[in-house]
């Protein structure tokens, strides 16, 4: 069984291949990048300059990628959904599917210096949230692990990319 990540648009190799890396570490699972697909226009919302993430997730849905027990989509564009001003990513809670967004995990977004080595942190810690979503974990109300909810930046840097003694017993469970 693998995890399948497929970039959404243009989306660089080497986060492409950190993703790939680290993932098949964090959950033991063989990991293979798949050719991107579109960025699915009828996703943008203008009025909002935003992409509706559960969109991507249908579009996600489509795949049949052999192996696959999961598949992460990866994109740059910044993600919504309905009730919340943004998300870092999204996923179906005991599905096959999850999307995170790149956008808002940059530095340069907040007018900062880029920082490869934050920017990378993130990005894992998302991917790795978004997918234990899919193993049917719920948010964690510890503030350190993986599966805690980030409403801000702040928090997504406060935790770690790895899963509290409970959350990671679950998914242990579920693997």
């Amino acid at each position: 069984m693998k995890i399948a990540i497929v970039p959404f648009g243009q989306v660089e190799k080497k986060i492409l291949d950190y993703l790939e890396e680290a993932l098949s570490r964090t959950f033991g699972r063989e990991c293979a990048q798949l050719p991107p697909l579109p960025i699915p226009p009828h996703a943008f919302n203008p009025s909002r300059r935003q992409y509706l993430s559960d969109l991507f997730l249908k579009e996600l849905a489509k795949i049949k990628a052999e192996g696959a027990e999961k598949v992460l989509g990866v994109t740059e564009v910044d993600l919504y959904t309905q009730g919340l001003n943004f998300v870092f990513g999204q996923a179906s809670l005991g599905g096959r599917e999850a999307v995170i967004s790149l956008a808002r995990l940059h530095q340069s977004f907040y007018g900062l210096l880029e920082d490869e080595g934050i920017f990378l942190e993130r990005t894992l810690k998302e991917a790795v949230h978004e997918l234990g979503h899919t193993w049917g974990l719920a948010h964690c109300p510890d503030p350190s692990c993986v599966m805690h909810f980030s409403n801000s930046l702040r928090d997504t840097d406060i935790k770690k990319a790895e899963f509290c003694p409970r959350c990671l017993s679950a998914l242990k469970a579920r693997l």
